[in-house]
This record gives structure tokens, C-alpha cells and sequence, in this order.
């Protein structure tokens, strides 16, 4: 017998529930939950919801990113930052975690899906010596 995976149990669940509402979709919803049951995968209960979360997202145009900053930002750059991330993944919505990290220098740390977009200062001055070390 073939292994259930994550994503491919998240897949289902998601095309069976995909613009179901009622009690037709708290029906399926509950058989996904018994199946679950069943194939021993409610421990990975975190690992589905987080690939439903990214199927959900793909299929809306919505993209998450975790903005880093030694400091407060202001409205004004957090609207510059969803304007850039909306054009550079030609995204319907952004949805932006805000995180102090009183670590960095300054500067600014964008974290979406698996890339990381370096706008800090530390960045900056290793990029520098990188350059200067080279040349």
C-alpha cells in the first residue's frame, strides 16, 4: 500500500472542500479528519494545515512574508514593501508579519517561502568588503 503524503492528503482536502459550504463541507471535512484518523496522520495535523495554508494561498494569488527591522516601521514603508513584493511575485495580496530584531544594524530583512530578500545593514557592508576584497 502507497503512503499518504502531506501534500497530496493537503491536495484532496482542498478540491473537496473547494467551494463546498454548509453541511456539506463540515460532511467532508469530517470524513478528511476520520481518514486521518485512520491512516495514523493526526500527529502531522500542523505539517496538512501548513500545506493546505500554501495550496489556499497559491490558488488566491496571496503570498506571506515575515519582515524583519531593528525598529518600528511606519505605514508608508510597509505599503512601498507590499507594492514591491505584489509586482515582484504578481500577487493579488500580501500578507505581511512584522518582527523586531534588535540584532540587526538597520536596515530591512524580507522572509518569503524559501527566500530571503537582504536589505540590511550587516548585508551591505559584507557585499562591500566582498567587493573591495575582490577588486
Amino acid at each position: 500500500m502507497a503512503k499518504i503524503s502531506v501534500n497530496n492528503l493537503a491536495r484532496a482536502i482542498y478540491e473537496s472542500l473547494k467551494e463546498k459550504e454548509g453541511s456539506s463541507f463540515d460532511f467532508i471535512s469530517s470524513n478528511a479528519i476520520k481518514i486521518m484518523q485512520d491512516k495514523h496522520m493526526l500527529v502531522k495535523k500542523d505539517q496538512i494545515l501548513d500545506a493546505l495554508q500554501k495550496i489556499v494561498d497559491t490558488d488566491n494569488g496571496t503570498i506571506r512574508a515575515r519582515i524583519s527591522t531593528r525598529g518600528k516601521i511606519n505605514d508608508k514603508e510597509l505599503n512601498e514593501i507590499e507594492e514591491f513584493l505584489m509586482k515582484r511575485y504578481n500577487a493579488k495580496e500580501v500578507i505581511l508579519e512584522k518582527k523586531e530584531n534588535p540584532k540587526l544594524l538597520g536596515g530591512i530583512k524580507i522572509e518569503i517561502k524559501d527566500e530571503i530578500i537582504d536589505f540590511t545593514l550587516a548585508n551591505k557592508l559584507h557585499q562591500l568588503q566582498n567587493y573591495l576584497i575582490t577588486n
